[in-house]
């Protein structure tokens, strides 16, 4: 079981203080110790060490837009891709105003700055409100660890939004396809399967054909068949035309009865301090990713 933030940031205390004089430095450290090698931020190689880079000097005004889970609607509906868009059935910010009375019988509740803050209800007669309640409250008050240089986290005010519960089609299971893009050029996907019940990941490259051997964080199942929705070409040159406007972003995707349904934006996956196996295959993804030069 992975750490909460309030634990992570005690532990992290020295290097949450030493980033506000030197983020560079306390990237550094934090890299060598988490992936056991040097960072090296003048010339880097691997795709984690490219994360570190974009961290540190893309300043992007969209990225605090778009990767909060309210308002990167606002830019997906801008792009011209509202179709896309999960039913929106209520937002808010005070847990109290839950209105669970109207809720159905299934949806999905989410705190809209954080990857792991979300409850989904699949029977609306077994939740416990007080409970869910407190949950957000909690979530609400959760901070990105300001060590990690995740600066584009927050700077929206975060809420709780809920959205229409999805499934799969005839009982399967339903696949979130994350689609990687590097200057605005899809390359390779990753889909979570949580085999039974724990957390696994497959990688493929853009035609969905599987990359055996390789990890990004979590281990392989070889036992689940990841289906090719009928529109991949479709879902591929979406998540392209919404990469555009970034240096690196993973677009994220459902597929359900015959629909595409937007799931996310995310800029900098685990931080950059992902395990990636073999470690060449760290480099081979660094490889697609091209930065400017820095701005002084």
């Amino acid at each position: 079981m992975s750490m909460d933030n309030l634990t992570k940031n005690i532990i992290l205390t020295p290097f949450n203080l030493l980033y506000k004089f030197s983020p560079s430095l306390t990237l550094k450290m934090l890299f060598k110790m988490k992936l056991g090698y040097k960072l090296d931020l003048d010339n880097p190689k691997t795709y984690n060490a490219k994360l570190q880079w974009i961290k540190l000097y893309d300043h992007n005004p969209l990225m605090p837009i778009c990767c909060d889970k309210y308002t990167v609607r606002n830019y997906i509906e801008q792009r011209g891709y509202s179709n896309l868009l999960n039913r929106l059935i209520w937002a808010g910010f005070d847990p109290e105003d839950i209105p669970f009375d109207e809720l159905p019988d299934r949806f999905v509740l989410k705190v809209t700055h954080g990857s792991t803050f979300n409850i989904i209800c699949t029977d609306k007669t077994t939740l416990d409100r007080n409970d869910v309640k407190e949950k957000c409250r909690k979530w609400l008050k959760a901070k990105f660890l300001p060590c990690y240089g995740e600066w584009f986290y927050g700077i929206e005010k975060p809420r709780i939004i809920i959205e229409e519960f999805l499934e799969g089609d005839n009982g399967l299971p339903l696949f979130d396809y994350k689609i990687f893009c590097f200057n605005g050029v899809p390359k390779m996907v990753y889909v979570d399967t949580w085999k039974d019940g724990h957390h696994a990941i497959n990688a493929y490259d853009i035609d969905l054909n599987l990359l055996k051997g390789v990890e990004l964080g979590y281990p392989n199942d070889d036992t689940s068949t990841v289906n090719i929705p009928e529109c991949w070409e479709e879902m591929v040159k979406i998540a392209s035309d919404l990469s555009k406007d970034f240096l690196h972003v993973r677009v994220d995707f459902y597929y359900t009865h015959g629909k595409i349904i937007f799931g996310e934006l995310t800029f900098t996956k685990g931080a950059g301090f992902g395990k990636i196996k073999p470690i060449d295959f760290d480099y081979e993804i660094g490889s697609w990713l091209s930065l400017p030069a820095k701005n002084k």
